[in-house]
């Protein structure tokens, strides 16, 4: 995993209690393990050999692999949410603010294939991966919705249009041979898909990505954040053809 991400899935976690800590270092080996040997092939001793503990340790926290798969969704999806979201402080568009989702997670497969590939098979085999990503994506399609820039038939629609699409497309780039404008060709796919005329889609979606800030800004950043969610939001300005 590109290591802006990297950081905030291995980063400890001050203040937790013994049971917790234990328990995300089960997580954390079980993402080096699934990662390296694939979810189907992992077994519960090996996420214990990782985590240097017993296997009656892991059985402790996690009564199946499954319960595991849920545990380390929640955690990669909570994880690359929240750092998509810190790059788009700023951002006030719905259109722009979806093309940087979406092409950030076509950009780790790209950077690193093996990571894409275990997200999606854990997505499959827990579904909370994809729940706890949904807020994110449903908030800016919404504030998309409420500028006018799309135009959607319902939400739900709209949800699997862009969640199906995404997936695809990181199989797609993780098995190589895309160009590299891959990542942009699919935001501007999505965003006509949510009602935005081409010329407009194919402009925002040219936009470069902001980065990622440090992560000794983001406690700054979110608080930021926080303090303008009252503040009423600006109509997006239609881009020009």
């Amino acid at each position: 995993m590109p290591e802006v991400l990297a950081e905030s899935v291995w980063a400890p976690r001050p203040g937790l209690l013994k049971r917790e800590r234990t328990r995300l270092q089960l997580v954390q080996a079980a993402i080096r393990v699934f990662s390296t040997r694939g979810y189907a092939d992992a077994t519960m001793q090996e996420i214990a050999s990782v985590a240097s503990m017993t296997t009656g340790t892991v059985y402790n926290h996690f009564k199946t692999k499954e319960e595991v798969a849920s545990a380390v969704a929640l955690l990669l999806a909570h994880t690359l949410c929240r750092r998509i979201t810190d790059s788009q402080q700023g951002v006030a568009e719905g259109a722009q603010r979806m093309a940087i989702g979406i092409q950030r997670y076509i950009w780790l497969a790209e950077q690193s294939p093996e990571w894409a590939r275990m997200m999606l098979e854990v997505s499959a085999a827990a579904p909370e991966m994809v729940l706890e990503i949904r807020d994110y994506v449903l908030a800016d399609l919404r504030l998309g919705v409420k500028q006018k820039a799309f135009r959607i038939p319902g939400e739900t629609a709209a949800m699997d249009l862009i969640n199906g699409t995404v997936q695809q497309a990181m199989r797609t780039v993780a098995l190589g041979g895309v160009p590299a404008s891959h990542g942009r060709d699919v935001a501007s796919c999505v965003l006509r898909g949510l009602g935005m005329d081409w010329a407009d889609a194919k402009q925002v979606a040219q936009r470069a990505l902001p980065p990622f800030p440090p992560m000794d800004a983001v406690p700054a950043a979110r608080a930021k954040a926080s303090a303008r969610k009252a503040a009423p939001v600006k109509k997006a300005k239609r881009a020009a053809t």
